[in-house]
């Protein structure tokens, strides 16, 4: 499938499968409720835990009305946390940079994007499109293969008002 076909289906509040930094995600467009709500429903996830969005730039954190952005931007960038596989806590959402140009490629056409790991809730995520398309089948609009990514999620931290950074998963690299 083409990039084209892929930015025209998010764009209209579609859903699919495909490679982001770490593992594949099942994504939909940040800003349509109806994308959202409907991998909530594919995933079986509770409604109450929130999806990590990706973004093209910090500058997109300004699209979500982040009360602290200044001192979020300056401990992103004095601590070089961005692009690449850290997740940010911020107001109870997660939000990650990413450093893989072709999907940076795709967010600055779609907008953010709501990118939980590729796999119903409990399991495993799905390592290649043969295993995700078992786990979902025709839920999705899309399936981008990316081949095997056997990767880890990402780490994620919180920044609190002072810029201190708190690691909630994994391990933050010095």
């Amino acid at each position: 499938m083409l990039n084209s076909q892929i930015i025209r289906i998010l764009k209209s509040g579609g859903v699919g499968v495909m490679p982001t930094d770490t593992l594949y995600g099942l994504v939909g467009k940040a800003s349509s409720k109806k994308a959202v709500e409907r991998i909530y429903k594919i995933k079986g996830r509770d409604p109450k835990k929130p999806f990590i969005i990706l973004i093209s730039s910090i500058n997109d954190l300004k699209k979500f009305r982040i009360s602290n952005y200044v001192i979020l931007h300056n401990s992103i960038i004095k601590k070089k946390l961005w692009p690449g596989k850290v997740s940010i806590v911020i107001s109870g959402i997660a939000f990650r940079l990413p450093k893989k140009k072709s999907l940076i490629k795709i967010l600055k056409q779609t907008g953010p994007l709501v990118a939980p790991s590729a796999n119903p809730q409990g399991l495993r995520p799905a390592e290649n499109i043969k295993q995700a398309t078992k786990y979902f089948g025709d839920k999705v609009d899309f399936y981008l293969s990316g081949g095997t990514l056997k990767g880890k999620p990402s780490t994620l931290i919180s920044i609190n008002k002072k810029g201190e950074i708190k690691v909630l998963r994994g391990i933050l690299k010095k």
